[in-house]
């Protein structure tokens, strides 16, 4: 009687296990972010699940601001405020007497962005 060693010579190789998809994941979504999956997903020429899973390798989500970051853009709010003071003092009073708070004002400005740079 004749062995037969290999049977399925012919047909799809075996994947190696990086390649097979193992676990599953359940997302809910609204009507209106699931028709637009499926119309990002149709105009890209993939399936829904090839397009998240392209969008996960090479999409970007950019991380929340510090409190120490928020605290800075409060300070750059309250100087666009006194640079507002400045202008209409400086538009009543004459501009030479302005002129020393907002060369602070500005310096202070220059390192509050400074330090934003630096974090960021």
């Amino acid at each position: 009687m004749k062995t037969i060693k290999n049977r399925n010579i012919n047909g799809r190789p075996a994947k190696k296990p990086s390649e097979k998809k193992a676990y599953k994941v359940t997302l809910k979504m609204a009507t209106e972010e699931y028709y637009s999956l499926k119309a990002k997903a149709r105009s890209a020429g993939l399936n829904r699940s090839e397009f998240i899973r392209r969008c996960i390798q090479s999409g970007v989500v950019k991380e929340r601001l510090t409190p120490e970051l928020v605290g800075y853009i409060r300070q750059i709010c309250g100087m666009a405020n006194n640079i507002n003071q400045i202008a209409r003092t400086a538009n009543s009073a004459g501009f030479f007497e302005v002129q020393k708070h907002l060369f602070s004002m500005t310096e202070r400005l220059d390192n509050l962005i400074k330090r934003i740079k630096d974090d960021c």
